[in-house]
């Protein structure tokens, strides 16, 4: 059953993390491996929450994956050029929320997308913690 590409809120900023294809990422394939994309939704959503807050609120507080969910178009080939990953976030829903992700090329072409569900936790005793408005606004247009 194939699935339907995502596509970003207008609400939401879209933020752009540029994919660096390495020679260990290949399989035996010839094209990147799934436990590579995984990494790349985990690094993408630390990436975004990086460049939003400042230090003293991402010491404050830290970030759970629960879970990722993971859709592949077509591979991505060793020597692939220009390849990105767009990512915003969706509604707070108490201590979780669904951060969404594409992988593709300069001309929009997809090749992957993923749904990864995190929690707030208070970085000292990793307690989940409701997301505050305050924490969205950063997020959003």
């Amino acid at each position: 059953m194939a699935r339907a590409v995502l596509e970003p809120r207008e609400d939401r900023e879209i933020f752009v993390v540029p994919l660096e294809i390495k020679p260990e990422h290949i399989d035996e394939n010839g094209h990147v491996n799934n436990v590579v994309y995984v990494g790349w939704l985990q690094d993408v959503g630390t990436a975004h929450w990086n460049a939003r807050f400042d230090e003293q609120t991402r010491t404050k507080w830290s970030w759970v994956a629960l879970r990722h969910e993971i859709d592949y178009f077509r591979g991505i080939m060793p020597g692939a050029t220009g390849i990105k990953a767009r990512t915003w976030v969706g509604d707070p829903q108490g201590p979780r929320f669904a951060r969404y992700v594409r992988i593709e090329d300069e001309s929009g072409k997809v090749y992957a997308q993923g749904i990864s569900e995190w929690c707030l936790v208070e970085a000292s005793t990793l307690r989940p913690h409701r997301i505050q408005a305050e924490m969205l606004a950063p997020f959003s247009t």
